[in-house]
């Protein structure tokens, strides 16, 4: 184990000191150049994980790289692009080699779309899965077997709101978000009480960051998100969006930061749940779903005790 991951600590006792060396926990977090990603490289760097902040485009770190250097933190810049297996696998195979084991794997990045699914291309309802969806999947796939043989690990993974309701024009990006809570609680089940592997979706509502920016971006065709028939049930969808946000943004958007601060949370809780939503308007907001088993974990205390 390389020495800067080791911290040596002097326990007192009635007869004498003695040294006990203390190993880093590892963190890989994927999407970090803005938003969550960034506020949680950060903020588990300061509390002496050594953190692995990956990114698809690293010219996209240097605020990230400005971070690093004001509180000399122990973070390692990454290229990981999750809609590439080869790079996700170099990328967790490079974390190996340094380190020999991942603690924990944050799957933040993600990408938000709002578009009806008549007026979407091929190209975007593939996308906005790959990115949502499939990277999650990937990424997890990769850090398994490491996890497994050490029998231990954290898989936490950023979902959504929408990954419980569904939402108008935002049914592609739902869906996504859907499949990563139907995949997680499955493999929860699995690799739970067999390999100590624990698992949890954080479930934030609006988050203030460049990620409405970034889907509006993506999703707008000449400036237009929908057309025809369903131009005016957008405007009405856009325009409540709006209102919410002027009139109560601190019940309904977070910031980036407060969201890491869940992720943080949860990653020092030895028994974490398996979702959990990031605010009371996010609670609220998923309640009728919810409301039975708001953490998930008689659900899969229930089918673990069935199944196996």
């Amino acid at each position: 184990m390389p020495l800067k991951n080791r911290i040596l600590h002097k326990n007192w006792n009635e007869h004498s000191f003695r040294n006990i060396i203390v190993m880093k926990k590892n963190i890989l977090i994927t999407g970090t150049s803005t938003g969550v990603g960034f506020e949680s490289a950060i903020l588990f760097a300061k509390n002496g994980y050594q953190v692995y902040a990956s990114m698809r485009n690293l010219d996209k770190a240097t605020a990230l790289k400005e971070k690093i250097k004001e509180y000399n933190l122990s973070i390692e810049l990454l290229h990981l692009d999750v809609t590439n297996i080869a790079s996700i696998k170099a990328a967790v195979n490079s974390i190996i080699e340094k380190e020999g084991k991942i603690d924990i794997l944050v799957n933040n990045a993600g990408a938000g779309f709002a578009k009806t699914t008549e007026q979407a291309s091929e190209e975007e309802i593939r996308w906005v899965t790959e990115v949502n969806y499939y990277g999650v999947v990937f990424c997890t796939q990769a850090v398994l077997p490491y996890m497994r043989k050490q029998k231990s690990g954290r898989i936490i993974n950023i979902s959504s709101v929408g990954g419980l309701v569904g939402q108008p024009f935002n049914e592609l990006y739902c869906g996504a978000k859907f499949a990563v809570e139907g995949f997680m609680e499955g493999l929860s089940t699995t690799v739970g009480n067999a390999f100590n592997i624990k698992i949890t979706n954080i479930e934030p509502g609006g988050i203030a960051t460049e990620f409405m920016t970034s889907a509006i971006g993506k999703t707008a065709v000449n400036g237009k998100f929908a057309t025809g028939e369903y131009a005016p049930i957008f405007e009405r969808y856009m325009a409540g969006n709006q209102k919410r946000a002027q009139e109560g943004k601190e019940q309904v958007y977070q910031t980036g930061l407060e969201v890491a601060e869940v992720i943080f949370k949860v990653a020092q809780n030895e028994n974490p749940p398996l979702r959990i939503r990031t605010s009371k308007w996010a609670e609220d907001f998923c309640k009728l779903k919810t409301q039975a088993d708001p953490d998930g974990t008689k659900l899969v205390k229930q089918i673990t005790d069935s199944f196996l």
